[in-house]
């Protein structure tokens, strides 16, 4: 049996067609009201966008939503979690002042805007599962204990999962910062052979898992990671101007992407039937929104698409990019022809159907979809 996707184009010639109506629309038509009850405490889950981004869902495209919550007197809260990593989402204090510098303000939603996992990332609720990698999942306390969720992704890149939807907004987007720990399994090396001990791994390292040694053969320096304090948060990957810093894809990468997909799991129970979803296939980068930059789209925006259905969502999604012709200006490698997979032609050593394949395995969703265009 397939899952209802609906979805909006961008084209507009007129005010009831721009992308607020638009938004109101898929609302309705996917029938995201029907999750909500009078009275509801409605967690509107979004990412606020690391300092430096700018690629995220922007404040006044989440406010037509808002609206519509508030049409069904649902009471809706806007909200994230803290990060792993340091920078500007690291604690509720540096995040809500994120969040308010990329308007996320209580002005412009018409909603309150918190933190869904306390001050210091610790406010949880265990949530048990019982699965292949996880018994129990660490889940933010004001999402877990919410009554409705609406969960509104940006799709894009990603380069450990591939791409970024709806099931990783509610993987990683849900979980505290032990349920992250959980969830990051890659750890990675420094190649010692391209290393210039230059010390940028160093400086980004929230858990001060990286030290400078001199090399037994040689007087150079090379950074080492100690896979002990290791978490796998990949900044030292991302953030190496060498590309020194490694993993073991073929191994590393299915179990990351399995454990992501339990924590989604996780993040619906106790809410079936009082969760919808939004994604915006608009500015598809390379790169998570967590990043304090955004580089240029790697295809043509596409439009926007909702449903109750977290897997067929980011299924559609996927299609659809992949159905797009991908632009050579961009960080896309291969894979530029219509129907090639985008994600792979960006980070090869990726495996991102395996979020979609797995995530329908557990139950969180089905794979088959009737798109339904509005």
């Amino acid at each position: 049996m397939s899952s209802k996707v609906y979805f909006a184009n961008l084209r507009a010639r007129g005010v009831h067609e721009n992308k607020t109506s638009k938004i109101q629309r898929l609302f309705d038509a996917a029938d995201l009201g029907a999750v909500l009850a009078a009275g509801d405490l409605t967690a509107v889950k979004v990412h606020f966008g690391e300092r430096g981004n700018d690629t995220f869902v922007p404040p006044y495209h989440i406010r037509p939503l808002i609206d519509k919550i508030k049409g069904k007197s649902a009471k809706p809260f806007v909200t994230d979690t803290n990060t792993l990593y340091a920078g500007g989402r690291h604690n509720a204090v540096d995040h809500l002042e994120t969040a308010a510098l990329h308007g996320f303000t209580r002005e412009v939603l018409g909603a309150p805007v918190l933190i869904a996992d306390g001050l210091l990332g610790d406010n949880e609720k265990t949530v048990h599962i019982h699965k292949k990698h996880f018994a129990q999942a660490k889940i933010a306390g004001a999402i877990a204990r919410a009554e409705a969720m609406i969960v509104v992704s940006h799709f894009k890149g990603h380069e450990l999962a591939g791409f970024g939807g709806a099931i990783k907004n509610l993987a990683m987007g849900c979980a505290t910062g032990a349920g992250k720990r959980d969830q990051h399994s890659p750890r990675f090396f420094v190649k010692a052979d391209v290393c210039v001990g230059c010390g940028e791994c160093e400086n980004v390292c929230p858990e001060k898992a990286v030290e400078r040694r001199v090399m037994e053969d040689s007087d150079e320096i090379a950074m080492v990671i100690d896979k002990e304090k290791c978490i796998g948060c990949g900044e030292c990957y991302i953030h190496c101007p060498e590309k020194a810093v490694d993993l073991d894809w073929r191994t590393e990468v299915p179990l990351f992407m399995e454990k992501m997909t339990e924590y989604a799991f996780a993040a619906v129970q106790g809410k079936q039937g009082k969760i919808g979803y939004v994604n915006f296939l608009v500015n598809i980068t390379p790169d998570c929104d967590c990043l304090p930059w955004s580089d240029a789209p790697i295809i043509p925006d596409i439009g926007i698409l909702a449903s109750r259905d977290p897997v067929a969502l980011d299924q559609a999604c996927f299609d659809l990019a992949n159905q797009q012709i991908g632009l050579r200006d961009s960080k896309l490698c291969a894979n530029f022809d219509a129907g090639g997979d985008k994600f792979i032609g960006l980070w090869g050593h990726t495996r991102p159907e395996i979020q979609l394949a797995y995530g329908e395995e557990l139950g969180l969703g089905c794979r088959s979809y009737e798109l339904i265009g509005i």
